[in-house]
């Protein structure tokens, strides 16, 4: 959990236990250097909704935004698109949270379709956000 900034941006369990770190183990170093530039996005997620195809806002559920971004890893030469990075997070506005729910490469990916393996992940690990997906 890191305070400074808008947003306070906390890592689910589930994420991490189950993504990050292969992200971690796979990039080493370099994951350290991204996983900070991401948390000082999210920290200013407000900034970045719809400003740009970084964040896309894919439900706006009860006050809570959820939505995926893009990321590439530190030292990688792919644009954040290419790379297959993404991150599917929930933006408490009332209360200035955003809450990392999976962080995926596209390697993760069961079945053939992106949209509905996130959803799946979301609504079976997070049963908060399942009615929002």
């Amino acid at each position: 959990m890191s305070i400074s900034g808008n947003y306070i941006v906390e890592v689910e369990k589930y994420a991490e236990r189950h993504y990050i770190a292969s992200f971690k183990k796979k990039y080493k170093g370099a994951w350290d250097i991204t996983w900070k530039a991401l948390e000082e996005e999210f920290k200013r997620i407000e900034t970045l909704i719809g400003v740009n195809n970084y964040v896309e806002t894919i439900a706006d559920c009860d006050g809570v935004l959820i939505c995926k971004t893009e990321f590439r890893v530190a030292g990688t030469e792919e644009s954040r698109h290419r790379s297959g990075n993404r991150c599917i997070i929930a933006v408490h506005r009332d209360t200035r949270r955003v809450n990392v729910l999976v962080v995926y490469g596209k390697g993760e990916i069961r079945g053939s379709h992106e949209t509905a393996w996130w959803q799946g992940v979301v609504k079976d690990n997070f049963p908060v956000y399942a009615h929002c997906v």
